[in-house]
């Protein structure tokens, strides 16, 4: 089920684009403005619109934190804005001077990506603001552009039609053709799935052109592999070119946005359509769904911004620990700890928390007594959920805070090995993914690439000890 409850009708021009934060909604317009809305009634904030750009903002996005806010303009610039107070932080010129289409935020917030009209990409660093990496794609405008969610990779997409996968050094990684006519949007998912065929994990990401189809692919990322770029589907439904797309931030939603302005929402795993809205009276050119509220926005070329609200059983923010950007769980801002709270069913005490101004250090303070006699949370169940998912957050989040040894990696997932085995390499990996990697009929080394003489896996008892003791101390110091 989703309800239209609320029109924005502010823009004196075609919408491009809208972002949410955990608590704002922000929106761009050929009426070169970008304007800011609290999402608890839906009111502009006293500093919007925000001015500054001399033509038209084609894109705007929020960091992780949603406290710096981006938006870049066919006047070359790249502006950052304080959502605090509307103060603008930074004006970023695209060196070539040509159009930014684009602008993304990197996961922790360590760089911006500018994409322009001359295919220029520039890998902002947002401590100093100054130019960290400068890239062109082959051919074409750049007029997409998604990060990982681990942030060691983003994808462009071109008008050409082409996705170019890039390193966090810039350094162009993969180019596939994706869209004979031209990519307009791509989003990467929040969530990694498995692949039963390798038994590996990818990102799932979603482009959508100008041929009106939206395709998904996975990614595997890995050093030993290098990129890998695999067509999955394609998802019909639209007659005419579709401009936007985006995942839910649990994944198992995608919504898509078209010239045949209708707004369709699929269903991930199975490619079924769920919904198909069809409120708007020209365009749609940008959808987003809300990080911890069941909301989504559609914005169109009718100058309006439809806000759609899900029953909350059906979509509540999949915003997971091992998702969250890489920011110690004590220096999680209070938009962090509402986020975290949508994410563990607990979306009821945001407000209650926001209200209390809990942000991560006191996330982790809080206790049984601090819950009943600050907070008055009086049911005895409830408490003990919430103090249950704080016990859970802090050995989840054992393996984000603290660097894993690298010799307690599997070179295969790059994750914390279970299960150890040595191969015939005299390497050690997880027993199931090099079980996985030989079912697969692969005779090599993951490693060395060399022939393995023998396929058989010797348990590795002193490496599974070793990182059971390592465990336990970290258990212990959190």
């Amino acid at each position: 089920m989703v309800t239209l409850i609320h029109t924005l009708a502010d823009h004196s021009n075609d919408v491009n684009y809208c972002a949410f934060s955990s608590s704002c909604l922000a929106t761009c317009s050929l009426d070169k403005t970008i304007r800011v809305y609290s999402l608890n009634n839906f009111t502009e904030l006293p500093y919007s619109p925000l001015k500054g750009h001399t033509y038209a903002v084609h894109c705007c996005c929020f960091s992780p934190s949603g406290h710096v806010l981006a938006s870049c303009s066919t006047d070359g610039t790249t502006m950052v804005w304080d959502t605090r107070d509307g103060r603008m932080l930074a004006v970023l010129e695209q060196p070539s001077g040509s159009p930014v289409r684009v602008c993304r935020f990197s996961p922790e917030s360590t760089y911006l990506v500018s994409g322009a009209a001359d295919g220029s990409v520039v890998l902002w660093n947002m401590q100093s603001l100054k130019l960290y990496r400068l890239g062109n794609v082959k051919d074409g405008s750049l007029v997409a552009c998604a990060f990982s969610p681990n942030g060691n990779f983003f994808v462009t997409g071109s008008s050409c039609g082409d996705l170019t996968i890039w390193d966090d050094k810039m350094r162009c990684l993969y180019n596939e053709k994706a869209h004979d006519l031209g990519v307009t949007c791509c989003d990467i998912s929040s969530q990694l799935i498995s692949d039963g065929e390798h038994g590996f994990r990818y990102f799932q990401m979603a482009s959508c052109g100008q041929d009106n189809q939206i395709k998904l692919w996975l990614i595997l990322f890995a050093d030993f592999l290098g990129v890998e770029l695999k067509y999955k589907c394609t998802l019909n439904g639209h007659s005419a070119p579709v401009l936007a797309c985006a995942f839910s931030y649990d994944g198992q939603m995608l919504v898509s946005g078209s010239v045949d302005k209708c707004v369709i929402i699929y269903e991930t795993s199975t490619g079924n359509t769920l919904h198909t809205l069809s409120q708007h009276t020209r365009y749609v050119t940008t959808c987003a769904f809300a990080p911890c509220s069941p909301l989504l926005a559609t914005g169109s070329m009718d100058k309006t911004v439809n806000i759609w609200q899900f029953d909350l059983k059906q979509l509540c923010a999949g915003n997971t620990v091992e998702n969250e950007s890489k920011v110690a769980v004590e220096d999680w801002s209070e938009d962090d700890v509402s986020a975290w709270l949508c994410a563990q069913d607990l979306a009821d005490f945001v407000g209650l928390f926001k209200m209390n101004n809990i942000d991560g250090k006191e996330l982790l303070n809080l206790t049984k007594e601090s819950l009943t006699n600050e907070l008055k949370i009086e049911s005895l169940g409830l408490r003990s959920k919430v103090l249950q998912k704080i016990e859970e957050l802090r050995m989840k989040m054992i393996s984000v805070s603290v660097t894993i040894p690298d010799e307690f990696l599997c070179p295969i997932t790059r994750e914390l090995m279970k299960d150890p085995v040595i191969a015939a390499d005299g390497y050690s990996y997880e027993k199931e993914a090099m079980e996985n990697w030989i079912s697969n009929k692969r005779q090599s080394s993951p490693m060395t690439n060399l022939p393995l003489h023998s396929l058989m896996l010797t348990p590795n008892r002193t490496l599974k000890m070793a990182i059971s003791r390592w465990l336990e101390t970290q258990q212990k110091y959190s």
